[in-house]
């Protein structure tokens, strides 16, 4: 109950923003009901970013790993990081706010690591089976391509929350699939779906 409304305040105001007693009125409980289950605003985000991401990439990340075709799977992995709506940049300001908070405490990103990379674990399993399948041709390990897209996809998503002119969603995207399409060995314009599949 204290995460959920905890995400909600961080969402809308942002981490520095957020103190316990904000927390605690949205989750209608006493400042010391939030105290003695978390220590601090920052432990509480920890738990908020991990809520996060099983709300918001369980689904795809079932869905992907359902999926037979790999590059229909890399659009459905791919394409919901940069919708146009409300979920999506509360989502992307909880985890700018996530990697503040772990430039100040690296040993978090650590204890974390597996329950929140889950996006990129599901790109590596993708690329491999892509690769298995003669799809793929990536010139580096699937790992080193998941960690590549990433930081990329990151950090364009935090460009466009912070209003660079020009910078859109359905830009982002071709700026995806063209990086996709390079690092996969895949035309561009088959990954996006706009192009002919071989036959």
């Amino acid at each position: 109950m204290i995460v959920e409304a905890a995400r909600g305040v961080i969402a809308q105001r942002g981490a520095g923003a957020t103190g316990l007693r904000d927390i605690a009125a949205a989750a209608d409980v006493s400042v010391g009901t939030v105290t003695y289950h978390f220590g601090s605003v920052a432990e509480i985000l920890n738990e908020v970013v991990v809520l996060e991401t099983e709300r918001f990439y369980g689904a795809i990340v079932a869905a992907v790993d359902a999926e037979p075709d790999v590059v229909t799977g890399l659009r459905m992995l791919v394409e919901p990081l940069f919708g146009d709506t409300v979920e999506v940049r509360e989502h992307w300001r909880i985890w700018s706010d996530y990697w503040t908070a772990v430039v100040r405490r690296p040993e978090v990103a650590a204890e974390y690591a597996e329950r929140i990379r889950v996006w990129e674990a599901c790109l590596v399993r993708l690329v491999r089976r892509g690769t298995a399948a003669g799809v793929f041709t990536p010139a580096e390990s699937p790992e080193v391509v998941a960690l590549k897209l990433a930081a990329y996809s990151d950090g364009v998503a935090t460009q466009i929350a912070q209003g660079v002119p020009d910078l859109t969603n359905r830009v982002a995207l071709r700026w995806m699939w063209t990086f996709l399409g390079h690092e996969l060995g895949v035309p561009s314009a088959r990954i996006a779906g706009t192009g002919p599949d071989p036959l």
